[in-house]
């Protein structure tokens, strides 16, 4: 009898592709369908929303666009940090005792120095936005609710990840676009850029699935787990592969719109600890990706 498994954000990029493999045969989960529209903002609107009880639950709704954040910090932490004890409060009154996955960020970690590379979950958090610090308060208050309730509560830290179905205000999605555009010649073979000479540690999305997938049945309740490719790229390697693969002769061209702050010049993760706990590894070549993104492209620029 396969278990019942709840997950908020269905409807964002990571959550369409959880939905689609928990809808493939052979999978172990059921997923619990929403029986009414819910906003993790009003706890009233949680009331009634399990007929039936979850056996676990991946809490991925969330704000998740760091300059968001910075524009409007108020609206990140009620979003991020009272979104999520709306949840725990609400499944408390349910009765639940499951499992709680809380997804969080690899950006918690904030700025890690060269010699510290690769980043294990034994780093010190030192977040440098207001979007990091409002995952690393959700996670102690899931982690706080665990211990208080009894409940198994997990904390996944995902780096960057990319896949089909991103929007285009994350830089891959952003070049992809770009790229299949000026190919269907609706712009000039110019491409506008952040600061592309950083290096960041990215997985496919299908990926990172996995690793949550794999986390609910073997994850160790308390912990924290990386959830990362453990090595870095370059973004403009990236985006000269993209180019590469759709055979695009383009200029990048740096926008000041487009540079963050609170960056930094490198980033590498280890999965050394979700790799022990639960056999996890990455599947997904970053050429895979890059194609799949590509090919996603091409058809949503045709349908704009």
């Amino acid at each position: 009898m396969k278990k019942r498994l709840f997950v908020t954000g269905l409807t964002g990029f990571v959550g369409q592709h959880l939905q689609s493999r928990l809808s493939a045969e052979g999978s172990p989960w059921h997923l619990l369908p929403v029986p009414s529209r819910y906003d993790l903002g009003q706890p009233d609107s949680l009331e009634g929303l399990w007929p039936q009880m979850p056996d676990a639950v991946i809490h991925l709704a969330g704000q998740t666009f760091v300059p968001e954040a910075f524009r409007d910090p108020a609206r990140t932490f009620n979003i991020n940090l009272l979104g999520t004890l709306n949840l725990l409060q609400a499944l408390k009154t349910r009765g639940f005792k499951g499992t709680f996955l809380y997804v969080s960020s690899g950006d918690v970690y904030g700025q890690v120095s060269e010699a510290q590379l690769p980043i294990t979950e034994h780093q010190p958090p030192c977040p440098r936005n207001p979007y990091a610090v409002s995952k690393l308060s959700a996670e102690f208050l899931s982690l706080q609710w665990g211990l208080s309730e009894g409940w198994p509560v997990l904390v996944a830290r995902p780096f960057n990840h990319i896949g089909t179905g991103q929007k285009d205000s994350f830089v891959i999605a952003s070049a992809a676009r770009q790229i299949s555009r000026i190919k269907q010649g609706l712009q000039a073979p110019q491409l506008e850029v952040g600061d592309i000479d950083v290096s960041r540690d990215f997985l496919d999305v299908g990926d990172v699935v996995s690793a949550y997938l794999a986390l609910l049945e073997k994850g160790t309740p308390g912990q924290v787990y990386n959830i990362c490719s453990g090595r870095e790229q370059t973004i403009r390697s990236l985006i000269e592969q993209l180019g590469d693969l759709a055979q695009v002769d383009m200029q990048l061209i740096q926008d000041p719109a487009r540079l963050r702050r609170a960056d930094q010049r490198r980033v590498c993760g280890s999965h050394a600890r979700l790799a022990e706990t639960t056999g996890w590894t990455p599947e997904i070549t970053t050429q895979q990706s890059l194609r799949a993104i590509l090919s996603d492209w091409e058809k949503r620029v045709k349908e704009q």
